[in-house]
């Protein structure tokens, strides 16, 4: 049986290793099951900082996304009531997705409004808020919610322009 302080980890390298034949720190994509005790929230905001490391540029949103969908899976699922969840963190020179599958529910991840004097009830509505995208996947009786922060490119030469979460996209304004 599994301690709750302890946890599967897989680690998957990156296509492309550095020239001196290692890897840049948060240059992996890993994957770790956790016991579903609250005290597994905080390893799993270790995970992606081990998978990103701190110089990434979605790294504290990320960090804070996946402790939200932790806390969602031991708090609001079988996976708090002596289960485990997984959180997979992958990662592009663009994208950065996370995935966490929980033991499931009686029903789908809902993201309610609540009242401001509210104590909890934030977690989807933030994670809809700061991700580009987002979602869940209900099967085999577990559920996965995924997210995902992407860095647009531009190429040389255009005008830069900042893509909305909400899928909108928002020109700069002019300097006159």
């Amino acid at each position: 049986m599994t301690s709750p302080d302890s946890g599967e980890v897989a680690v998957a390298p990156r296509d492309s290793d550095h020239a001196d034949g290692g890897e840049a720190p948060g240059g992996r994509d890993l994957a770790v099951r956790l016991p579903g005790v609250p005290s597994q929230v905080s390893r799993a905001r270790g995970l992606v900082t081990a998978a990103l490391g701190r110089d990434h540029p979605f790294h504290d949103d990320v960090v804070l996304l996946t402790s939200e969908l932790a806390t969602n899976a031991i708090l609001h699922t079988r996976s708090g009531d002596g289960g485990s969840f997984t959180v997979s963190v992958l990662s592009s020179d663009t994208t950065v997705r996370v995935c966490v599958a929980d033991g499931g529910a009686d029903g789908p991840p809902c993201v309610c409004r609540t009242a401001p004097q509210a104590t909890s009830g934030r977690g989807l509505p933030l994670i809809e808020a700061l991700s580009h995208r987002w979602g869940f996947v209900r099967e085999g009786g577990s559920t996965t919610v995924w997210f995902e922060l992407t860095q647009a490119r531009v190429a040389a030469g255009q005008e830069p322009c900042v893509t909305g979460r909400a899928g909108t996209t928002l020109r700069p304004a002019p300097s006159w």
